[in-house]
């Protein structure tokens, strides 16, 4: 059983609400992406987090030393 991408409380009913260019009410998206700005020189998405359904919990030191890494990565920027 699939949720709709535009209301997590809604079953999928294949509606196509999700297929919709954001820029043209009346066009079915075909990643032109226009929307995010494609022309820029680069890109970039951050992914913090990816659920999967398995546990990937860090243990202390784990913990610490991510920490760590995302404090020098966010000053690096």
């Amino acid at each position: 059983m699939n949720y709709c991408e535009l209301d997590e409380n809604k079953i999928c009913d294949d509606c196509g609400r999700c297929q919709i260019c954001d820029l043209d009410k009346n066009k079915v998206c075909d990643n032109c992406c226009e929307c995010i700005g494609i022309a820029s020189e680069y890109n970039v998405v951050e992914i913090e987090h990816v659920e999967d359904g398995a546990d990937h919990a860090f243990n202390e030191d784990e913990e610490e030393l991510f920490t760590k890494w995302m404090e020098k990565k966010r000053e690096n920027k």
